[in-house]
């Protein structure tokens, strides 16, 4: 049986939209793509910051599931703008993968449901 992950900040998902930050089944974890807004759903100008988010929230939910870095198996990343961003995501990400690094896709979009957001990432983990 497939089993929610929310982590405490991330309600809205679940509430607003009706979906799970993370889903867990049969030993993966599926998780949500997400974008750089805060908890208070600020998001900021800097690109930069958004990118830190993004791997935060992440984060969050592979915490929340007991998990963390080491157990994500795929990527994908979705950005506007990606050539003008892409070292700064790359450097970024290298902060929160290890070893064997997971596979990752990144890929150039027009938009994103959120106004003013430039990355949106999305992973699956799966316990070892």
């Amino acid at each position: 049986m497939p089993k929610a992950i929310i982590p405490e900040g991330l309600e809205g998902f679940v509430q607003e939209w009706k979906m799970s930050p993370g889903l867990e089944h049969n030993g993966f974890v599926f998780l949500t793509g997400v974008t750089g807004a805060d908890a208070d759903g600020n998001l900021s100008s800097d690109t930069i910051v958004q990118i830190e988010a993004v791997f935060k929230k992440v984060e969050s939910v592979l915490n929340t599931a007991g998990l963390d870095f080491s157990h994500v198996v795929e990527m994908t990343s979705y950005h506007i703008g990606l050539r003008a961003h892409l070292e700064d995501f790359r450097r970024i990400r290298a902060q929160y993968v290890v070893e064997p690094f997971p596979a990752w896709t990144a890929i150039e979009v027009v938009g994103f449901t959120r106004e003013g957001a430039v990355v949106e990432l999305r992973c699956i983990a799966r316990r070892s």
